[in-house]
């Protein structure tokens, strides 16, 4: 599959790199980092190629924009499926249900470590809005 795929390749081994970096610094070199790191890993490269891809694309750089993409689109195969935004919906209303009280700005932060405490897979970005929303 990948022998023809010279640009594929050329990333994975990047995705790799970033991957086997970390080990080295946590030390983790010999045993290897556990899945939840790895995805952590992939999880900043994909953060990293959404930014640079809203960036390229504000400068009219549609050539490289389309390259973060595609790069993207190969980490998000990687990746485990991100909660949709109805599910996160539901979450953050449960969160809130189950409180004491209205929730205020100041439970925001609250709000979100216990939606990301129940969904490893939640949009950080999503999250943040939709609890804005619903506190507001």
């Amino acid at each position: 599959m990948l022998a023809g795929d010279k640009r594929m390749s050329a990333f994975l081994r990047d995705l790799k790199s970033a991957i086997l970096a970390k080990e080295v610094a946590d030390g983790k070199r010999d045993t290897g980092l556990t899945d939840a790191e790895s995805i952590a890993v992939l999880k900043k490269e994909q953060k990293s190629r959404k930014e640079s891809m809203d960036v390229y694309t504000k400068a009219g750089a549609t050539e490289r924009a389309e390259e973060e993409k595609y790069q993207l689109d190969i980490i998000q195969g990687y990746l485990p499926e991100e909660l949709s935004e109805e599910k996160t919906r539901e979450l953050v209303d449960q969160i809130i249900s189950d409180m004491e009280g209205d929730p205020t700005m100041k439970d925001m932060g609250r709000i979100i470590g216990q939606a990301k405490q129940q969904s490893d897979n939640v949009d950080a970005g999503l999250l943040a809005k939709i609890v804005k929303e619903k506190i507001s």
